[in-house]
């Protein structure tokens, strides 16, 4: 997959040159590529935003530079391109949404700042909107980071395949509780099942516990999360999660 960032401030993506994200470039499985959006504009002051019509507080962002970075862009590669709008206005990003864009062979991300984008950039430029959460933002650069690696670790190859299956939103639950050496540490223990080597009730174990986490932290997940006829049944009880899913101690033989 190619990913192309639109930014006023590419100085700020060191982050996806490290860890899984700089072995999988360097696996050839991922490229990603920052473009200045003020090398688009044709004054001396480099100038990417102005004054709203109609008035109003703020800078919008003009359409000029963002079209042409998008046009030269483009052409460094034969496959078009996705372009997405990094903007609170913007679906919310979630894992269903990263998956399928994993999917895809090229992304063209566009950093959104000021007072947002000149309308013609929504309606005459862009594939997608997204927005990483309900909240405010200086700019477009940490949603574009975000929706990067999500999407990203999730090329085939990047990360192992049975770990992505077992994370957190990856079937619409939350991840079960996780335990490493040593066994006992300032008085905490791991959970008696997971020493027992017994792999039937390892698994029967991790999924109440997803189950009880995500009733007790996030229950508005369950709506599209796939749910055998017994888990309905646990999840219509819940309540009083703690005792309907169990209490975390072990697997529940009632």
């Amino acid at each position: 997959m190619r990913i192309d960032i639109i930014t006023l401030f590419p100085q700020v993506f060191e982050p996806l040159n490290a860890s899984i994200l700089r072995r999988a470039q360097e696996a050839g499985l991922l490229s990603i590529h920052l473009h200045n959006l003020r090398d688009y504009t044709h004054d001396r002051h480099r100038t990417v935003d102005d004054a709203p019509f109609g008035g109003g507080s703020g800078m919008v962002l003009k359409p000029e530079p963002v079209f042409e970075a998008v046009d030269a862009v483009r052409a460094l590669d034969p496959e078009r391109g996705t372009v997405i709008l990094l903007t609170p206005q913007g679906s919310l990003f979630n894992q269903e949404t990263a998956g399928k864009l994993s999917g895809m062979s090229r992304l063209i991300l566009i950093c959104g700042h000021y007072e947002g984008f000149d309308e013609r950039i929504r309606t005459g430029l862009a594939d997608m909107e997204l927005s990483i959460g309900d909240y405010i933002l200086t700019g477009g650069e940490l949603p574009a980071m975000v929706v990067a690696e999500a999407v990203s670790r999730l090329i085939p190859g990047v990360i192992d395949e049975e770990s992505a299956l077992l994370e957190s939103f990856s079937d619409g639950l939350l991840d079960f509780p996780q335990y490493t050496r040593p066994q006992e540490y300032r008085n905490l223990k791991v959970p008696e099942v997971l020493l027992s080597g017994n792999h039937a009730e390892i698994a029967r174990w991790r999924r109440q516990e997803s189950l009880r986490r995500t009733a007790l932290r996030r229950p508005d997940l369950f709506k599209g999360a796939a749910l055998k006829e017994e888990e309905q049944r646990l999840v219509a009880m819940r309540e009083n999660p703690e005792t309907q899913l169990g209490n975390g101690a072990g697997p529940d033989k009632s």
